[in-house]
């Protein structure tokens, strides 16, 4: 058997195992059920054979795995994956990691296996789906003397968890969160396990990277519609940031939370929260101040104050604008694509909320111009916001805003975004209130109840 092959067989093996312990049945009395030699089950659990195909099928259905057994198997013959994230509660030797699997209905089955067995698995790449890259022999190697030695962490292995965080930035924006958090809350597992056994010398950037990544489920836990689990992740990135020292993802976390806050309605909270980022401006790089002073102006023209909220929008183009690249290290991913075209994009809410429709409408259909095909989630969410725009303007498009509204719902759909879904909504009960005998309006509504 190859080395992919044995691979496959021995996370087959150990999922069989455990589905058949949990339906209460020996070897043999599974054997009986599924018209199978209880022997070759007993070589399947023990990773010595694939099984074939055929049987796996009747396998999955005795056990109830809901197709998990199925691509387990055929991993031997793929490069798909099985969604899996592994979590590890300790650092002690005899400790075991867990393993949770999602079955092609949804289901997760929990399966625990030794920290031996966790190690073969991560290093021979079949857990790439939670930490990619690791099929690269050498980096594996790296990762997993690390879990068996905390101490033996490197700045190689914190880089390579940087990549990969950076990785996910990028595919958030075609993915969306569903398909990442999963990935995320398994890095921050290891990362957390790696935390308590590091050295003092790589103590502070483990702590910043754990940061990074809680900053991370933070935000898609928000996207997911979330939020409280959004705003615990969110402290608990602050609480590493400050342990790390790192002043700047520091004051990045208040203006996360201040986002959060808006999500709620508490628009004081969300003012506050920016201006205390904002509170030590000479300390703070420059892009970090204009985002901080951006979510400022949001809260400020929800409480009614358009004159301030426009005067910090100017302020913070000029910073953007005198500032193109970040200028401290290791600052947040996000702050290295903030630009003076992002706050453009954010200010349509501004606008939007000020009575400056119109504005608003054109800064959206320029900035959904300009993003790339690809960025799909990002692409639904600034449509489903210029369809609300475009029924809030004096002269509304209720055809167009339907439109706009049902490509955006295929990608909500898609992507698992809330964020769009609460556009929609508000989408939804304009078209309701003004058009509720449009065809447009109704066939809209109908799509958006279905989902």
């Amino acid at each position: 058997m190859g080395e992919h092959h044995s691979t496959t067989a021995m996370m087959f093996g150990l999922v069989l195992r455990h589905l058949r312990k949990q339906a209460g049945l020996t070897q043999r009395e599974l054997g009986r059920r599924a018209l199978y030699d209880h022997t070759r089950i007993s070589r399947a659990e023990n990773g010595e054979i694939l099984t074939p195909e055929p049987m796996v099928a009747t396998l999955d259905n005795v056990l109830g795995a809901g197709g998990l057994l199925f691509g387990l198997r055929r991993m031997a013959e793929s490069e798909n994956r099985v969604p899996i994230v592994a979590r590890v509660p300790g650092f002690y030797d005899g400790e075991p990691v867990i393993l949770d699997m999602m079955t092609a209905d949804g289901r997760i089955v929990r399966v625990t296996i030794s920290r031996r067995q966790f190690t073969q698995l991560l290093a021979s790449g079949a857990l790439s789906g939670a930490f990619p890259g690791l099929a690269e022999p050498e980096q594996a190697q790296r990762v997993t003397r690390a879990l068996d030695r905390p101490s033996r962490v490197d700045g190689e292995v914190i880089d390579y968890f940087r990549r990969v965080l950076a990785e996910h930035y990028s595919a958030d924006k075609m993915l969306g969160p569903r398909s990442l958090l999963r990935p995320v809350l398994a890095q921050i597992d290891v990362l957390d396990e790696l935390r308590r056994g590091a050295g003092a010398k790589h103590a502070d950037p483990l702590l910043q990277t754990l940061a990074q990544y809680a900053e991370m489920a933070g935000w898609l836990h928000q996207d997911l519609g979330e939020l409280d689990a959004a705003m615990n992740w969110t402290r608990r990135a602050a609480e590493w940031a400050l342990c790390a020292g790192d002043t700047q993802l520091s004051a990045y976390m208040l203006v996360r939370q201040s986002n959060i806050a808006c999500l709620t309605d508490d628009y004081a909270a969300v003012v506050h929260l920016a201006a205390a980022a904002r509170r030590r401006p000479a300390e703070l790089e420059p892009k970090l101040d204009a985002l901080a002073a951006q979510q400022q102006a949001r809260g400020l023209v929800m409480l009614g104050e358009s004159d301030e909220c426009f005067a910090l929008l100017d302020q913070a183009a000029d910073t953007l604008r005198d500032h193109p690249h970040v200028t401290h290290p290791n600052v947040p991913v996000y702050l290295h694509h903030y630009d003076v075209d992002a706050l453009r994009e954010q200010s349509a809410v501004c606008h939007r909320a000020a009575g400056r429709v119109d504005t608003a409408v054109s800064i959206l259909e320029e900035q959904i111009e300009k993003l790339p095909a690809n960025v799909t989630r990002d692409r639904g969410h600034l449509t489903a916001k210029l369809a609300v725009a475009v029924v809030q303007t004096a002269h509304p498009d209720v055809a167009r805003a339907a439109h706009l509204g049902q490509y955006a719902l295929g990608v909500a759909r898609q992507t698992g975004s809330v964020r769009i879904h609460r556009e929609l909504r508000t989408l939804d009960s304009e078209l309701l209130r003004r058009w509720p005998d449009d065809a447009a309006s109704r066939d809209f509504h109908e799509a958006l109840v279905a989902v």
